[in-house]
């Protein structure tokens, strides 16, 4: 299960070997100033739109990887019965952060007072 963390105007996003191998992710560092929207989706598996190239999808239970859209890209690890952070990126190699937390919302209102 990946991990999120808040530190130093920087949210740091860490997978497991698994998700690694699997959906060929790596771990993320996303400064704060370039996050333009948070939302915390209440299912992550349907919150992943587009197709997947690269990455790991086993219906109804996992994604892990990379979700292209016609004008984006997001870094997706969400599992089913977990709520997703959702996040908005500009200038960065993803347009869209999509991680499932069960402390999503805590994030939330953390990087809202790091702006």
């Amino acid at each position: 299960m990946a991990t999120a963390h808040l530190h130093a105007g920087i949210l740091s996003v860490h997978f497991t070997l698994g998700e690694k191998l699997g959906g060929l992710v790596r771990d993320l560092d996303v400064p704060v100033s370039a996050i333009t929207d948070l939302v915390v989706e209440p299912d992550g598996l349907s919150a992943a739109r587009g197709i997947r190239a690269p990455g790991l999808a086993i219906p109804g239970l996992r994604k892990v990887g990379t979700w292209r859209g016609r004008r984006a890209r997001s870094l997706v690890c969400v599992r089913r019965g977990q709520p997703a952070l959702s996040v908005g990126l500009q200038g960065q190699r993803y347009d869209r952060l999509l991680v499932g937390l069960d402390n999503a919302q805590e994030y939330v209102d953390r990087v809202a007072g790091e702006r």
